[in-house]
């Protein structure tokens, strides 16, 4: 396709008009778009009509199509020379028309129907940018919900978040409040001494759950209710928890009372001690400002446990107390008797309900000779004090009848085992016959006597001990004989001297045996002190879970009396 140009003069605003109507008529057949063409139109006029209002009365346009790439170039003359290239869809076809070839009232109307274009484009353009309108503000709204939605999500998540933590730390914090009551129980129910428990509850207490403790015991006579707390004697008076504070403490189960006098910084909590009665008052000062809630639940709940501990240890203790004075009103008195000198030692268990079943005696005989006993009743308390209280006399009545150690054993075993089928006991029995050298002894399941020669010499008694008194079967006890004579000191004792939980009972046999053979000048003219030179290294750790009975049996020159 060759390319096609021309030039117009243009002398007038008509020529000008021509020529413009020529560009939009060119233009449209060449397929330029209306908004492009309205633009290029739109420049051209502005172009030309400055060039007319500047005085001139000729300018030349030069107009070519751009060779083979479809293009329409159109050049204006003068000062400030002005061009502009438009891309063709279609290509422009020459000889190009001159402007002559269009009347005036055509270029309008072509100009109208430009314009006529333009303005469908403009409002298809409007509706489009609507429409784009529209979809923006729907995708706006929709980018708002979905913001508006991820903030809900994200509150919602720190409230799921602030109520987990929260409700792991209340978890964490009651699982501490129980740790600590289970511990602090397990310490006060481990004695069943009163005032041992009343000195661990304040180390329990402070300083965490309290700043200092109080304990006044409704029966202690050196504590009047002038010095105590008003909300403390109100706790005594009522059986109910009781705060005093300047502000109240609406903690749970506990009644507010004003501020005390004693402690007018510091809010007090008076927890009544007992189960069935008041026993006392446990008084707290706050160790801060105030009471937590939960930590004064637990509170109420270690007075309680408290209170029944002390409870717990005032019965053992007076039950102990029953017993021991039981037992130690049966206990005999010791004769004087020539030839044999006697010693005897009783000491109740250190710690522990053990009381009631030890027990010595001694006693002469119709034929002058002389009964000495050692015995242990199983079981403790005031039934196994009273068992031995009837066993010690139904062996004086067998033996006022003339029988030897061995036959009262099998007398007292037959009847434990028909009058107390449940209950068992072991015994020792030996007879020392004024004037001789021998002493005969029998055994029911007791440890084995430890005999001291008098020069030193330490055995231990070997003899068949036969079976506890007690155990359902028949049986017979035999009789042994053992050479003591004059200066020789036999021991018989019960198991709680020789037995201890760290050790064997053989253990302790063989430290007594060591105690009788250091026993030195001062013990041998003294068999009280000899009692007390055994016991002492037996009894090192002052600690033993049984009763003990010590009885020593001296033989002496002075056998005969008148």
């Amino acid at each position: 396709m060759t390319a096609a140009s021309d030039s117009w003069t243009i002398a007038s605003a008509a020529d000008a008009a021509r020529v413009r109507a020529l560009l939009a008529r060119l233009t449209a057949d060449a397929g330029v778009p209306a908004l492009d063409r309205a633009r290029f139109l739109a420049a051209f006029g502005t172009r030309l009509r400055r060039g007319l209002g500047e005085g001139r009365t000729e300018l030349t346009v030069t107009a070519e199509s751009a060779g083979p790439g479809g293009g329409l170039r159109v050049v204006l003359d003068g000062p400030e020379p002005w061009q502009r290239t438009l891309a063709c869809p279609v290509p422009v076809a020459g000889p190009l028309p001159g402007p002559g070839e269009a009347g005036l009232a055509e270029a309008l109307l072509d100009a109208d129907e430009a314009a006529a274009g333009l303005l469908a484009h403009l409002e298809e353009t409007e509706e489009l940018v609507r429409f784009h309108r529209e979809e923006l503000h729907q995708t706006n709204q929709g980018v708002l919900a979905l913001h508006a939605e991820l903030e809900a999500a994200a509150l919602a998540q720190r409230e799921h978040l602030e109520a987990e933590r929260a409700a792991r730390a209340e978890a964490e914090n009651a699982r501490r409040l129980l740790t600590f009551l289970a511990d602090a129980s397990a310490v006060l129910n481990a004695s069943l001494d009163h005032e041992d428990i009343l000195r661990r509850l304040p180390g329990l207490l402070v300083p965490e759950y309290a700043r200092h403790v109080d304990i006044w015991l409704v029966d202690d006579e050196g504590a009047p209710p002038g010095a105590r707390a008003a909300a403390t004697v109100t706790a005594a008076r009522t059986g109910r928890p009781q705060h005093a504070g300047a502000h109240p403490g609406g903690l749970p189960g506990v009644d507010d009372l004003p501020a005390s006098a004693l402690s007018p910084d510091r809010p007090l909590l008076c927890l009544p001690l007992g189960a069935r009665t008041v026993r006392g008052v446990l008084t707290l000062a706050a160790p801060g400002d105030r009471f937590d809630a939960d930590t004064t639940v637990m509170l109420l709940e270690l007075a309680r446990r408290a209170g029944i501990a002390l409870e717990n240890a005032r019965a053992y203790e007076q039950h102990r107390d029953v017993a021991e004075a039981l037992q130690r009103a049966q206990l005999t008195e010791l004769p004087d008797t020539a030839g044999l000198a006697l010693a005897a030692r009783y000491l109740p268990a250190t710690h522990g309900l053990n009381i009631g079943g030890d027990w010595y005696d001694a006693f002469p005989q119709p034929d002058g000779s002389v009964l000495t006993v050692i015995g242990d009743v199983t079981g403790h308390g005031l039934r196994a004090a009273v068992i031995m209280g009837q066993l010690r006399t139904a062996l004086r009545a067998y033996a006022v009848e003339g029988n030897g150690p061995a036959r009262i054993l099998t007398l007292l075993h037959r009847m434990l085992r028909h009058q107390e089928p449940e209950l068992y006991a072991t015994c020792a029995i030996a007879r020392f016959t004024p004037g001789g050298t021998e002493v005969v002894w029998a055994a029911a399941g007791h440890p084995p006597a430890v005999a001291r020669g008098p020069g030193g010499e330490v055995r231990v008694l070997d003899a068949r001990p036969g079976i506890m008194l007690g155990v359902p079967m028949p049986y017979e006890y035999e009789e042994c004989t053992v050479e003591l004579p004059a200066g020789s000191t036999l021991a018989l004792y019960t198991d709680g001297l020789v037995e201890r939980r760290s050790a064997g009972i053989d253990a302790g046999i063989d430290r007594l045996a060591q105690a009788m053979g250091a026993l030195g000048p001062l013990e041998l003219e003294d068999l009280d002190a000899a009692a007390d030179s055994v016991l002492k290294p037996m009894l090192h750790d002052s600690e033993h879970d049984d009763d003990i009975c010590l009885l020593l049996c001296r033989t002496t020159q002075d056998a005969t009396r008148d």
